[in-house]
């Protein structure tokens, strides 16, 4: 019986993890198959020849690449305005007192309960006034405000985690506040920021929402609503590219979490236990 268990629960594992990835691996699979071999019936489970075709096409025929470039200034750019936003602000919930600190605190949770479709009419209004409608700079800001919220309460999270015993030392050896927040606290908050860097890349780079009422225009178009737009129509769907340009676009998430998911994972592991 000792020995049966762990057999047992390696194979319900192991299912559910197969569950799970057979999307993405049949999204491969289709991918890498020719035009005539997609719909056959019964389907292929390997390609009975390979080929890169739906890539060529995709790069050669189709805007994907700009739409792949507006995607990435898109993230970076919002993961660059959250984090040092969120470092900040996490920065003055924790290491100062005020009237009023923990109502805020829990004021800006309470934003990012509410559902992301009840702020878009107030922002397309406020974005139409600035005049920045149907730009790049319009995603950017409307991602970063359903972001920083959370992103705040995890970098408070991580900075209630440091000691103020270490930054009260280097202020007493003659540091300023900056200095010591810049050789004291940031170093033992890196881990915290690159996890909450990698949460918000991923939240902005898979919205779609936004970026279909915000944005109308294909030359700013992001990847989500791009390639929505070319591949599928009322009257046809492009398999064989859709499933090329949804590896693509997967492509970049996947090298950079399994680099760096054990940050992510002890980020969201620190937000559920002191949060």
């Amino acid at each position: 019986m000792k020995l049966l268990r762990p057999i047992l629960l390696n194979l319900i594992t192991w299912s559910i993890v197969l569950l799970i990835s057979f999307p993405l691996l049949w999204m491969i699979v289709t991918s890498l198959k020719p035009q005539t071999e997609l719909f056959r019936i019964p389907p292929t489970w390997i390609p009975e020849t390979v080929t890169f075709e739906h890539y060529w096409r995709l790069l050669s025929e189709t805007p994907f690449l700009l739409y792949f470039r507006n995607s990435v200034v898109l993230a970076t750019s919002t993961t660059i305005f959250v984090v040092a936003l969120g470092t900040l602000g996490a920065y003055s919930l924790v290491r100062f007192t005020y009237r009023g600190r923990e109502t805020l605190a829990m004021l800006v949770l309470f934003t990012y309960l509410l559902p992301s479709v009840v702020l878009i009419i107030p922002l397309y209004l406020m974005m139409v006034s600035f005049g920045i409608s149907n730009t790049l700079v319009s995603l950017i800001l409307a991602h970063t405000t359903f972001a920083l919220p959370y992103a705040l309460w995890l970098l408070r999270s991580f900075m209630e985690g440091i000691p103020e015993d270490l930054e009260n030392a280097a202020l007493v050896d003659g540091a300023s506040r900056i200095g010591a927040f810049r050789d004291v606290i940031f170093p033992q908050l890196l881990p915290g920021i690159i996890s909450t860097a990698l949460f918000t890349f991923i939240l902005s780079w898979n919205e779609y929402l936004y970026a279909l009422v915000l944005v109308n225009s294909e030359s700013v178009a992001p990847l989500t609503t791009g390639v929505m737009s070319m591949l599928i129509s009322a009257f046809n769907i492009e398999w064989s590219l859709l499933m090329a340009a949804s590896v693509m676009m997967s492509l970049p998430l996947i090298v950079v979490f399994a680099f760096l998911q054990s940050y992510l994972t002890s980020g969201f592991g620190a937000g559920g236990v002191k949060g």
